[in-house]
């Protein structure tokens, strides 16, 4: 068992970090890149960018490592106890491999491997909460043309597309009035915004395309009607086009069913990313499927209605796969890694980079 990386692992996952809140992280990781040697800054968003000189080889091309620095809630006190070869969570937490296993892999990696090219580390923030951090990232800091994203759960697939996904924020503006005295002086905005809701056409539409309304909240007291709601809805698809219609379908839905119900309303919709994909055959895709075919495993490539900073990343011309740190259910309170898993992740990320060095 890697202890070094495993321990490693279990003291990040320590260091609160929820989506906003990652300074304490990053300085972490800026110490954490200078004991494997490597030079580390942060960029004006407080996106973490590191460089590590070739070990073992002359005139390789740079590659790209990248993870992200941000959890999910409930991601306070989080607490690891590793059992019977696995690392869960002893409390009411996730456990955060996602996406420390694969900060903990990287950096693991970085100091075993033999063989490497120049390597560029980028570490971002608030990925979680709409690749805010990468979206923000100083591109003019990498010049690495390809790399690996290590964000994928399962070990047995490697990404190489996202979706273009919208999110739709609703605002709804009723009138309101004693529930009990004089109701009909009232109008609803919890019924307005039900009511739109259920006008929705909700879960997934097609092989590539979802909707999904996914919080909503209203109302101050039981014995009022209430004069504000709000509704958080996302809609994705692998094709760009349907998702740009589907998102102005869905708003235009919600503004004439509150219309209807006379109440008002304010939507805010945002593009978050949009849909991209490499080549299944794509120099990065061979090089994991080379890497991971060491360890036992035949990954294949797939594509997700899911989203990372690969798509960040492809869009802006960096080659980047998506490979898997070994997390399971993540983003819930049963979130756990199995120790086996990390050290495969670790042995292929470490053939990965004798590959790039080519």
């Amino acid at each position: 068992m890697s202890e070094r990386m495993v321990n490693q692992f279990m003291e990040m996952v320590r260091i609160d970090s929820e989506s906003g809140d990652e300074a304490r992280m990053m300085a972490y990781l800026l110490e954490a890149v200078a004991e494997v040697g490597g030079e580390a800054e942060l960029d004006g968003y407080g996106n973490l960018i590191a460089r590590f000189s070739a070990k073992g080889c002359e005139g390789a091309e740079p590659v790209l490592l990248s993870c992200h620095a941000d959890t999910v809630k409930p991601g306070k006190g989080i607490e690891p106890v590793l059992v019977d070869g696995v690392i869960r969570s002893a409390g009411d937490t996730i456990l955060g491999a996602d996406d420390k296993a694969g900060l903990a892999e990287v950096l693991e990696a970085l100091r075993v491997a033999a063989v490497h090219p120049p390597v560029e580390l980028a570490v971002s923030r608030q990925e979680e909460v709409g690749l805010l951090g990468v979206k923000n990232l100083d591109f003019g800091k990498l010049t690495a043309k390809r790399g690996f994203l290590m964000d994928n759960d399962t070990l047995e697939t490697i990404v190489v597309g996202g979706p273009s996904y919208f999110a739709i924020d609703v605002a709804i503006t009723g009138k309101a009035a004693h529930a009990g005295m004089e109701p009909e002086k009232g109008v609803s905005a919890i019924i307005a915004a039900a009511k739109a809701i259920l006008a929705l056409d909700l879960g997934r539409l097609d092989h590539e395309t979802t909707a999904n309304v996914g919080i909503i909240e209203g109302g101050l007291i039981r014995n009022g009607v209430p004069d504000r709601a709000r509704f958080w809805a996302e809609c994705r698809s692998a094709d760009h086009d349907k998702a740009v219609d589907l998102a102005a379908k869905m708003e235009q839905t919600i503004r004439d069913e509150v219309a209807a119900a006379g109440a008002q309303v304010e939507i805010t919709t945002d593009n978050l990313c949009r849909a991209v994909s490499i080549p299944d055959d794509a120099p990065t895709v061979r090089m994991a499927q080379e890497a991971l075919k060491t360890v036992g495993i035949d990954a294949r490539p797939i594509f997700i209605t899911g989203f990372t900073d690969a798509s960040i990343y492809n869009n802006e011309g960096i080659e980047i796969a998506v490979v898997g740190v070994g997390a399971q259910n993540e983003h819930s309170t049963e979130e756990c890694i199995a120790v086996a898993d990390m050290e495969k992740a670790l042995a292929a990320l470490v053939e990965m980079l004798r590959l790039a060095a080519g």
